[in-house]
């Protein structure tokens, strides 16, 4: 009977083993699969994805794209644009600033076909593309680089959105009015992000 019941004990742990592996596996399949985007007939497609060549994701962002440089903004690529994309919007700031979440750049209405954009992009409300640029936290337009004060470094994203229209935005709207037009039009999201202190 002592044996009988160490026999049937041995079972049940067997079988508890058994079932917590199966429903961890259960898990992790379900979780890799939420992590994949798929097209309308189930096929995955590859995430929008941005990067910069002038400097690695998480890492010092040059001097020449800063205040205390050229100041030039750098440059962008991407990929993966969702389908039904029309236009690109992009946003770069720093949530580590003093006052609160700088804003270093608006830019809208990038064409749908773009895959970049170029280092030094000219600061002008529209560019030849028709690519619109807003009021940065500066109350500038375009670009203006990190310059944080004195200190630990400060993180700067760059927020890449594909959109399924262009914004019916003027030349020079800020970061509020670009976001709350893109609301119900996003198609897809990416970011890059670097490091700068002084």
């Amino acid at each position: 009977m002592r044996g009988f019941r160490r026999n049937f004990h041995s079972l049940q742990v067997s079988s508890g083993l058994f079932c917590a592996l199966l429903f961890g596996f259960g898990s992790l399949a379900t979780t890799a699969q939420a992590g994949v985007q798929r097209d309308s007939k189930g096929a995955p497609t590859v995430a929008l994805a941005v990067s910069s060549p002038d400097f690695s994701s998480g890492g010092d962002i040059p001097r020449e794209f800063t205040c205390t440089g050229e100041d030039r903004s750098p440059a962008l690529e991407w990929s993966g644009a969702p389908a039904g994309t029309k236009s690109f919007a992009l946003i770069a700031d720093d949530p580590d600033a003093p006052a609160g979440t700088w804003v270093h750049w608006v830019i809208f209405n990038i064409p749908g076909t773009a895959h970049a954009l170029p280092g030094g992009v000219e600061r002008k409300e529209q560019l030849a593309d028709g690519t619109r640029q807003g009021h940065n936290d500066f109350r500038k337009i375009g670009y203006n680089g990190p310059c944080p004060p004195p200190g630990k470094p400060h993180r700067y994203f760059f927020k890449l959105y594909a959109l399924d229209s262009d914004l019916k935005l003027a030349p020079g709207s800020n970061k509020s009015e670009v976001e709350k037009a893109m609301e119900g039009h996003t198609l897809g999201r990416a970011e890059w992000m670097g490091r700068y202190r002084r």
